[in-house]
């Protein structure tokens, strides 16, 4: 697989100042959610602006509500702005993962085609029963959205694929977060399998890793995260930043010191 690229030629003898880098951040809603809901992939809060404003950097946000290292691949096969950001990028961040490691004991298949049931009050009657069922079948634990093993060969699908065209390019993964979500009843035994894998993956690929859940683990069970028990607050979103800030700066020797007051 290759990104569509443009054939125009590319201009010379100008006298364009040098464009910064980009932050290329392939995620999922915990890259844009904040205590009390989506918000914008500009918004200066949420993490991945506050370590492009850290980096003096610019940012690519590509994420979505649910996404598994399963929709990244998809997104970096068919999102064009993720073949646009590739070639300024000035780091990678894998910021999926968690969806992947939360209860499903009903098909992920299900719960995505919901949105396609016709008509409108037979779709309100399928979501109202999926929504009854997940809690009460989440204690069970399995199966998981996506297995370990699955999750492991589509980000190291994702970081071959890179490589390829970029072999300079760092990339960065990160390890599940926490939650304590009534949804899934707090469940969430599909964590630690998945941390395993994927720093068993990370060690033999060399790529360097953020951990979320340490990052945001007080902030999720003790501070003023969203109530929904799955999103961070605005500490979780600082000590996010300032851990993929730190990881980013040990693999690209040209990013920028801290700036003051952001850390």
């Amino acid at each position: 697989w290759r990104p569509m690229t443009s054939s125009e030629p590319t201009p010379i003898g100008t006298d364009a100042a040098p464009r910064r880098p980009v932050l290329l951040v392939i995620g999922d809603s915990l890259s844009y959610y904040g205590p009390k809901g989506g918000l914008p992939a500009d918004h200066p809060r949420i993490w991945p602006n506050l370590v492009a404003a850290e980096l003096g950097w610019d940012v690519e946000l590509v994420a979505r509500i649910g996404w598994t290292t399963r929709d990244a691949w998809w997104a970096m096969t068919q999102d064009p702005r993720v073949w646009a950001a590739i070639p300024h990028a000035g780091a990678v961040v894998l910021a999926v993962g968690g969806m992947d490691t939360l209860p499903s004991p009903l098909p992920t298949a299900l719960r995505e085609g919901l949105r396609y049931i016709r008509p409108p009050a037979l779709r309100r009657a399928a979501r109202n029963a999926y929504g009854w069922l997940q809690p009460r079948l989440s204690p069970l634990g399995r199966p998981v959205a996506l297995p370990p093993r699955v999750s492991v060969e589509y980000l190291e699908t994702i970081r071959d694929a890179l490589a390829y065209m970029r072999p300079d390019l760092p990339v960065i993964g990160t390890l599940p977060s926490v939650h304590r979500s009534e949804q899934y009843r707090s469940v969430h035994a599909g964590r630690l399998p998945a941390a395993r894998a994927i720093t068993r993956w990370a060690a033999e690929k060399s790529v360097p890793l953020v951990d979320l859940a340490e990052a945001v683990r007080e902030n999720v069970f003790y501070d003023d995260a969203n109530p929904d028990g799955i999103h961070w607050g605005w500490e979780g979103h600082r000590r996010v930043a300032a851990a993929v800030g730190d990881a980013v700066r040990i693999v690209h020797r040209d990013a920028e010191v801290p700036v003051e007051g952001l850390r």
